[in-house]
């Protein structure tokens, strides 16, 4: 039997960092998913109320790769207040050709985090205007920093703006991507005024209800929602979809109709159960269009797919393979 290699978050940080080689390795994934013959079951979630806890599972196999990950990922949300991280999890990739293990990635999230972003750097990089300058941060946790720095690589962002419900924490946020940056951020005294003004708009939150109403969007901007990846999450107004100057783009069609924006507002009945719209990934290719004209308002509704874990994983095991990291067990 072939030796795993079982790789720390220490090493996966040393090889993979978010840059434009994730962010290509992303936008390579959801070529791929429209492409055809990508494998990739529904998400496997396991809710545990009580804890304010979840546990989800995905993964895909995509042709052309000789490995897949399977990736465990759990998100529970009050572990902050005990001192804890709330994302955590791991990545096992496993052999395309023979079904033998061959690594597991004790990322602890971070690599879910990079290709999170990344996918949002993508989304902007085909959907916002060129010459978008300002942004606004709704929430200010991890991925709030993260689709903040993931966007400055595909926009000459000049400013932004961050909002939460914790205003210590928005400050914070806001200072501490201001000296990452190097750009002016800003914290907003609520959302409305957040996105006023705005090109860019990043939905970073589990929110339960709309933090974003339909009436507060204006012509030219881009919004990219990526907090709603359950069926109980929902940070956008679901008469978002409804405006007819409005351009949505799912990740996964699939899966945004049983969980995503797009799911709530079907079920708000804003928008037929059966409503077609393309994928980010035919965008990608250029089978689908982008934005159609500068005053379009587009929307980009992230959920989170197996095809990125698994572009992700086989990318930071081929770096830390090339660099002698981790640690090789027989089994």
């Amino acid at each position: 039997m072939p030796a795993v290699r079982i790789v720390t978050e220490a090493d996966l940080r040393a090889a993979v960092a978010l840059d434009l080689d994730a962010v290509a390795c992303v936008e390579r994934a959801f070529a791929a998913l429209t492409g055809g013959g990508v494998v990739m079951p529904p998400i496997l979630r396991l809710d545990i109320a009580e804890a304010n806890g979840e546990v989800d599972v995905k993964t895909a196999y995509v042709p052309g790769i000789d490995s897949f990950a399977i990736k465990i990922s759990p998100g529970f949300f009050d572990n902050p207040k005990l001192g804890l991280p709330s994302v955590n999890g791991l990545m096992t990739l496993f052999s395309a050709k023979t079904g033998l293990l061959e690594a597991v990635l004790l990322d602890n999230g971070y690599l879910t985090d990079v290709r999170t972003a990344a996918a949002g750097a993508v989304a902007a990089k085909l959907l916002a205007r060129p010459d978008a300058r300002r942004a606004a941060v709704i929430g200010a946790g991890l991925q709030a920093r993260l689709q903040l720095e993931a966007l400055a690589l595909v926009c000459p962002l000049e400013s932004a703006a961050v909002w939460a419900r914790d205003a210590g924490k928005a400050a914070a946020c806001a200072s501490d991507l201001s000296e990452r940056l190097g750009i002016p951020i800003s914290p907003a005294p609520s959302a409305e005024v957040a996105v006023e003004g705005t090109d860019v708009i990043l939905l970073t939150t589990p929110s339960p209800e709309p933090l974003v109403k339909a009436d507060w969007l204006r012509p030219g901007q881009h919004v990219t929602a990526m907090g709603s990846d359950a069926e109980h999450k929902n940070e956008l107004d679901p008469a978002v979809l409804a405006r007819p100057d409005v351009d949505y783009v799912a990740d996964s069609l699939a899966q945004t109709r049983r969980l995503g924006e797009l799911h709530h507002a079907i079920a708000a009945g804003v928008v037929a159960a059966d409503a077609s719209f393309p994928e980010l990934g035919a965008v990608v290719t250029g089978a689908a269009p982008g934005r159609a004209s500068p005053d379009r308002i587009t929307v980009a509704d992230l959920t989170g797919t197996g095809v990125q874990d698994t572009a992700i994983a086989t990318l930071a095991l081929s770096r830390v393979t090339r660099a002698g990291a981790g640690s090789a067990f027989e089994t």
